[in-house]
């Protein structure tokens, strides 16, 4: 996996679990002035993904809380400055985010490690993934670990590469042969959810998808009987 020591821009526009969106939007663009003073509403809107005008109240909100100075160099060019409350705000929010980030990768490494070892003992033994992002890179490893497979990679608009496979459209599936697809992305609950049912839409068997977390009515995140097997495990510590 390849460990960044910025965070990025992209994975910060997206949900991030355990982080509220305004605290993810003043962090997105404390990052984005500490690069470049110069840069511009509109880079700042699309960025954030929302309209000009948008991004010009949340400006004002960073203004009037101390964080950002803003300067008229010229009659129609601005430049943003980070002030020390700024700079300490940006470090707090940057904690709370790699606090976060780091504790998502134990939990997801760790149920990875769970389900895949018994889909390996159940010889099943070619993964595809559903997802290109942190989590799938977390995956691969665990897929390493346990000698399986990464057949195929997807998700939902395809194109570019991940580890050397095609990412390809959820409506090639049924043209690459799997055992089993995992959901490989962090998001939100919605968003995993989200993910099965387009599977299940798909013509995707339940009992062949394999998500990170636990979803209401769902027995997807673990092989058969491994639930079983963890409760029991778990009712056992508890006795002792």
């Amino acid at each position: 996996m390849v460990m960044r020591s910025e965070i990025e821009q992209d994975s910060l526009a997206q949900d991030t679990p355990g982080m509220k969106d305004e605290a993810q939007r003043d962090l997105l663009l404390l990052n984005a002035i500490s690069e470049d003073t110069h840069v511009t509403q509109r880079d700042l809107s699309k960025r954030l993904g929302v309209a000009l005008g948008l991004t010009n109240l949340y400006l004002k909100r960073l203004t009037s809380r101390g964080y950002i100075k803003i300067i008229n160099i010229k009659a129609n060019r601005l430049q943003y400055l980070l002030t020390p409350k700024g700079i300490a705000e940006k470090s707090r929010l940057t904690y709370t985010y790699v606090s976060y980030t780091l504790r998502m990768y134990r939990e997801a490494r760790e149920s990875l490690r769970t389900a895949l070892s018994h889909l390996a003992e159940d010889g099943h033994k070619r993964i595809a993934f559903f997802g290109t992002g942190e989590a799938a890179e977390v995956a691969y490893l665990c897929l390493k670990e346990n000698g399986l497979e990464l057949s195929a990679v997807f998700d939902y608009e395809g194109g570019g590469q991940f580890l050397g496979l095609p990412v390809r459209p959820p409506q090639d599936l049924g043209e690459v042969e799997y055992d089993r697809i995992v959901i490989t992305a962090y998001g939100s609950m919605q968003g995993t959810e989200a993910r099965v049912s387009e599977l299940l839409r798909l013509g995707v068997p339940q009992d062949k998808i394999v998500t990170l977390r636990r979803l209401p009515g769902t027995t997807a995140e673990l092989p058969d009987g491994e639930e079983a097997r963890q409760d029991e495990a778990a009712g056992g510590k508890a006795g002792g």
